[in-house]
């Protein structure tokens, strides 16, 4: 389909089925993976329309919208999802499905980095974050062994698939051969990584989280969260890994020489909320962050598994994650310090 044809889908899909009649539909926001349009309705309010690529599981598209739904009615800032006249998630006509919600006005993603009291802000929400899925039905949380939650050997047996694919076929410029060497690189140093781990907690806590809390995902108005979006299915994972993967995000790490003093304003704010997580647990943050993008294949991976995303976007990131990774390293002993006098 075109541009225009989509549009007319979506537009009738809209009149059909969520009996919202639009009076303009334009494309929105690129998605990681889906095509997304912003409606206008008659009475002046904005839809945020998700279509979904053929293929899609839209089982597992309905179980995250649902798990959406169960936090925000534990108050936390999400978007309400439109629901279908016959009470679906999604609607789904002329080789098209969607889902739509509220369109948030007046923010911006998190992708410009946490400074001044975003730090707070972020910390307290990803707090009641984790403190409402706490209570989901997929089950409560668990502890599972540290190498669980940061599995090394998993990270050699990803990087030694991804150094077999570049020998393939050789790169020899550019964001490939880059890949390729920073994958040989990390691979040299995963006894290092290892190390790093036996530092983080014996066991550590696992349960239902949002999934994909990346910067894209978190979006900002001023100093205070306005919507946490794009949620996953509900599955276990580290609160702690969740909780750094967004706080610690390369783009602020890399901008804000202190950010080891954000990352304790972030962690006291979190707990004050959510106390279940323990101080032992809150304390491995930056150890987890620094470990985790030590062992992410993702985004040198693209180089070979999907060429045509490899945009000066996805360049400059992987080249981000790679320093942000050396810098949460060289400060750890600095940032665990300042973690510590803060919960202790």
């Amino acid at each position: 389909m075109n541009v225009e044809s989509d549009v007319m889908v979506v537009a009738g899909i809209l009149t059909l089925f969520y009996r919202i009649i639009p009076t303009g539909v334009d494309e929105g926001p690129a998605g990681t993976a889906t095509r997304n349009y912003v409606a206008r309705d008659s009475d002046g309010g904005r839809w945020f329309v998700k279509a979904y690529p053929a293929g899609t599981d839209l089982d597992a598209e309905r179980r995250a919208l649902e798990l959406s739904q169960f936090a925000r009615r534990g108050r936390l800032p999400v978007p309400v999802v439109r629901q279908t006249l016959e009470g679906g998630l999604i609607a789904a006509a002329g080789g098209m499905a969607v889902s739509v919600a509220a369109y948030v006005e007046n923010a911006q993603t998190a992708e410009g980095g946490l400074s001044g009291n975003r730090w707070a802000a972020v910390g307290e929400t990803v707090g009641r974050l984790h403190r409402t899925l706490a209570r989901h039905p997929a089950g409560p949380p668990s502890r599972v062994p540290a190498r669980e939650v940061c599995d090394v050997k998993r990270a050699r047996q990803r990087l030694d698939q991804l150094l077999a694919l570049f020998a393939k076929r050789p790169p020899t410029s550019g964001f490939p051969a880059w890949a390729r060497e920073t994958a040989a690189r990390r691979l040299d140093k995963l006894p290092a990584v290892a190390a790093m781990v036996k530092g983080l907690p014996t066991s550590m806590t696992v349960q239902t989280v949002h999934g994909d809390l990346a910067s894209p995902n978190l979006l900002l108005r001023g100093q205070h969260v306005a919507a946490l979006i794009d949620f996953r299915p509900p599955g276990h994972r580290s609160p702690a890994w969740e909780l750094g993967r967004i706080v610690l995000d390369p783009r602020t790490v890399l901008a804000q020489p202190q950010w080891p003093t954000g990352l304790a304003e972030a962690i006291s704010a979190y707990r004050a909320v959510n106390p279940a997580l323990s101080a032992e647990e809150l304390l491995a943050v930056p150890r987890l962050a620094a470990a985790y993008l030590a062992c992410s294949v993702y985004p040198l991976s693209e180089a070979v598994d999907n060429p045509a995303a490899v945009t000066p976007e996805l360049k400059a990131y992987g080249h981000n994650r790679q320093a942000a990774m050396a810098e949460l390293r060289e400060r750890l002993t600095e940032t665990e310090e300042v973690l510590h006098d803060v919960l202790h």
